[in-house]
């Protein structure tokens, strides 16, 4: 009896302590929400306004719901702007009197190459309708220099810099650790650009991986050179010997070249703004991206028709099963697909894809769903930073597929992926393993041992019959010969520049015109609006593996401050980047992937 209440108290105290800090958790959770909210008064802007654009919040593509704008690390709620939002505030800007222009403030920005190309398009948009655009940041990356090319001026700090030096593509090559380990991996493939498992095999990179690198690397930087010379009124040829000698050592040189306008202190920018917005010595009326947001509407907005574009995001990883914060979940996304599909207001559709892939089912049922929709009603794919492998696989049945010059597309190639760890836990450890089996393959995949060659060749067969499936969507999605589709396949990654001269997308063009594309071929350019549905979530699961994943990398990034003593470094945030990736990997690349072999930003 004694025992009965110690177990009946421990358990009671138990439950009490739990119940507690789950209403702990609830309450500080609501009380973000409210916070998150309760900041969204209307800002009413004053004549002569400025609005600043500092670019310092994170971008994303899709609009986040509530749990994706919760953050698990500190228990607050982020106000992450969406790419469509800030283009339709920009445009906004452009038609409201009470705004005379931008002032362009781009140090640090973090964002894909594709995202920029359209913030930039949208910068010149607003340029063109009369108003004007004045940069100035203590230093340009190049990818900031990029946005900032569009502004007349520019202007930069004079103990600032330009960073001018070219782009550059490197990898991390694992082969080497793993033979320490005694870890061996167990590698299937189709496709000799098929990239993404050669970390884990060679110690370089292969010549095919090179050649597919280069190729990219060199049609966008070749791009975004000429748009630069146009908007500056420089050659193209000079700005490539420049980045080549290294020739923009300091701020006063950058002007000496015409990159950049002049040098200025802040406080001397803000005194050309006064008096370019007619405030003469007061200082100028600022509003920024977020807060312009809550401004009343000056531009006609489109009325309630009935007629619906349905606007839905494929963004993130591909995986497997229902929804999860920051990745697609197959049967999650299909099912919105198939819900769009269904309704009979819904005229066209367009599906916003910005992904590297994953896994191959996951993209073959969303697969499906796409060629349903095609065959019901007008279906265009605008891509954005990544449409590669699984992320081209689900666009190829649209009908129209339009991409920006700097996105990442192609890579139709597949993989497998699994480790052999029993001989490193025997050697390493002194860990051993024995198992019963009914038949010889029954624990195939057991990472405790060696494939069998029985099992290679089932594997590799698996491997291959989902390369020929995905060859087979794309033949008879984008109408081309299969033998064709072989010849620009092989799972090779391809600019959106390269893509279009390719015929694996069909022109270039954003967000905004994909939609006025699907409204047009759907009958009803005058008289549509834009819904986007939402997805059904498991709330609950997402907080909690949001907590999980986040208690394990700021574990690691407590480790790194306390080696280093101070917060982290650009070069240590990249290692732990690189971390989270090979983690990644690791969890997701159970199946057949196809999935692009690296992620890309330019600095």
């Amino acid at each position: 009896m004694k025992n009965f209440w110690h177990t009946f108290l421990a358990c009671l105290l138990a439950l009490v302590v739990g119940s507690v800090v789950f209403s702990f958790f609830t309450f500080v959770l609501f009380a973000g929400v409210l916070a998150a909210f309760s900041g969204g008064e209307s800002v009413y802007v004053k004549e002569h306004s400025i609005l600043k654009l500092e670019l310092g919040e994170t971008l994303v593509d899709s609009p986040q719901g509530l749990m994706g704008q919760f953050d698990p690390l500190t228990m607050t709620m982020s106000r992450n702007l969406s790419l469509g939002q800030v283009l339709e505030t920009i445009d906004q800007a452009a038609a409201d009197p009470n705004i005379d222009g931008i002032y362009l403030n781009p140090t640090e920005i973090s964002m894909g190459l594709a995202t920029m190309e359209e913030l930039r398009g949208a910068l010149v948009r607003f340029k063109e309708s009369g108003k004007f655009i004045v940069s100035y940041a203590n230093y340009y990356t190049q990818g900031s220099y990029y946005l900032a090319s569009v502004a007349d001026p520019i202007y930069v700090n004079p103990q600032g810099a330009l960073d001018w030096r070219g782009m550059a593509s490197t990898t991390l090559f694992y082969k080497g650790a793993l033979d320490k380990l005694g870890v061996k991996p167990e590698i299937f493939r189709v496709g000799e650009f098929k990239s993404a498992v050669e970390p884990y095999l060679l110690d370089r990179m292969s010549p095919e991986s090179r050649e597919q690198t280069e190729v990219m690397l060199g049609s966008i930087w070749n791009s975004m050179i000429e748009e630069i010379a146009a908007s500056r009124g420089l050659e193209a040829a000079d700005l490539q010997a420049y980045a080549s000698d290294l020739t923009v050592i300091n701020p006063q040189k950058a002007v000496e070249l015409q990159m950049i306008d002049s040098v200025r202190y802040n406080d001397e920018v803000l005194a050309e703004l006064s008096e370019r917005s007619s405030r003469g010595d007061e200082d100028p009326n600022m509003v920024t991206l977020s807060e312009y947001r809550h401004a009343p509407k000056t531009a006609a907005v489109r009325g309630l028709s009935k007629n619906k574009v349905a606007l839905v995001y494929a963004e993130g990883d591909m995986i497997d099963g229902g929804a999860a914060i920051g990745a697609i979940g197959g049967d999650a996304l299909a099912a919105k697909l198939a819900e769009v599909r269904e309704d009979e207001d819904v005229k066209a559709v367009v599906l916003r894809v910005n992904s590297p892939g994953g896994s191959a089912l996951a993209a073959e049922v969303i697969w499906r769903e796409m060629s349903l929709i095609q065959a019901k009603k007008p279906l265009i794919v605008s891509m954005g930073d990544y449409a590669a492998s699984g992320g081209y696989y689900i666009s190829a049945p649209a009908d129209v597929i339009l991409a920006d010059k700097y996105t990442l597309t192609g890579s139709i190639g597949v993989f497998a992926l699994t480790f052999n760890v029993g001989d490193a836990l025997r050697d390493k450890l002194g860990v051993t393993t024995d198992a019963v089996r009914t038949n010889p393959s029954a624990d195939i995949g057991n990472l405790l041992r060696a494939i069998t060659p029985a099992e290679r060749a089932y594997i590799q067969h698996s491997v291959e019959d989902v390369y020929g499936t995905f060859v087979g969507h794309v033949a008879d999605g984008r109408n081309l010969d299969r033998e064709a589709v072989l010849k620009i396949a092989g799972g090779r990654v391809w600019s959106g520049i390269n893509a279009q001269e390719i015929g694996l997308v069909d022109g270039f063009g954003g967000l905004q015109t994909a939609i006025e594309l699907a409204a047009d071929r759907a009958g009803v350019a005058e008289s549509y609006r834009v819904v986007t549905p939402e997805e059904p979530l498991d709330q609950l699961s997402m907080i909690l593996n949001s907590l999980l994943s986040a208690r394990i990398h700021s574990f690691l990034a407590t480790r790194f401050h306390s080696i280093f003593g101070t917060a982290m470094s650009r070069e240590e945030q990249l290692l732990l980047q690189e971390y989270r990736q090979i983690t990644r990997a690791l969890e997701e690349t159970a199946g057949i992937q196809a999935r692009m072999p690296y992620t890309f930003q330019i600095r």
